[in-house]
């Protein structure tokens, strides 16, 4: 299945949900906010929220600074 990752073309497998990409991305435990087709997608619904072909994802990572 093809999504668009922080405007970039992916192919991920299909039926594909958030957890298991943020898992394929090597980003768990990591503090990051993610947007799918314009929309919030909190944290708590990670497992349930399926990818869906076409889909355009936006994972911003929070960086500490002082």
């Amino acid at each position: 299945m093809q999504i668009y990752l922080n405007g970039v073309e992916k192919q991920i497998p299909d039926a594909l949900n958030m957890t298991k990409l943020i898992e394929l991305l090597d980003l768990s435990g990591q503090r990051i906010a993610v947007e799918v087709n314009e929309e919030l997608v909190p944290r708590s619904t990670f497992n349930e929220y399926l990818l869906e072909e076409h889909d355009q994802v936006e994972i911003i990572q929070a960086v500490g600074g002082g």
